[in-house]
């Protein structure tokens, strides 16, 4: 057999072993993708033994989420409810009516706090669609289960939250 068509044989098998490898990682990632949504049980939690942010741990994450801000405008919805309905306002003693605004404010306050964490929630589930939840948005590291299982919408590790802090505290004081 002459030489180039051994070289010619050698390229071929190489580009089809190529090619053959790419496709089989096609059709792996369909699996993957086609596998259906993964369930986990309720009594689930993260193990530092398994891969960072494998599809289990979005799962669990996700879940979590969602169920501390349905709980959360739950609260808010009750709590508006519930402040409209208490209105001593009307009341002709200037203390009880300072007393109930104090009140009113402290509950707005409140109110409000957790409208912003409602915020941080659905922007946490999105960097779940979009896989980069779990990941500092500064250094890209992972930010590590106990952070998340502690602080589920933290977005940074902790020296680079620390920074942040320290980064605030000096244009505070400026």
């Amino acid at each position: 057999m002459p030489k180039s068509s051994k070289v010619k044989k050698k390229v071929t098998k190489t580009k089809s072993k190529t090619a053959s490898n790419s496709k089989a990682k096609v059709i792996s990632k369909l699996k993957e993708v086609n596998k259906g949504p993964i369930k986990i049980s309720k009594t689930y939690i993260p193990k530092d033994t398994e891969k960072y942010m494998c599809e289990k741990h979005k799962v669990f994450f996700r879940m979590k989420l969602q169920e501390w801000k349905k709980e959360l405008v739950r609260a808010n919805n009750e709590a508006l409810y519930n402040g409209s309905m208490d209105d001593n306002s009307i009341s002709a003693d200037i203390i009880d009516q300072a007393s109930s605004y104090t009140d009113k404010n402290v509950e707005m306050k409140a109110i409000n706090r957790q409208i912003k964490l409602i915020s941080e929630i659905d922007k946490a589930l999105m960097r779940i669609k979009d896989d980069t939840y779990g990941y500092c948005l500064d250094t890209a590291e992972p930010i590590g289960l106990k952070r998340l299982m502690a602080r589920p919408v933290a977005k940074y590790t902790i020296a680079a939250q620390e920074k942040h802090e320290q980064n605030e505290k000096v244009h505070a004081d400026d």
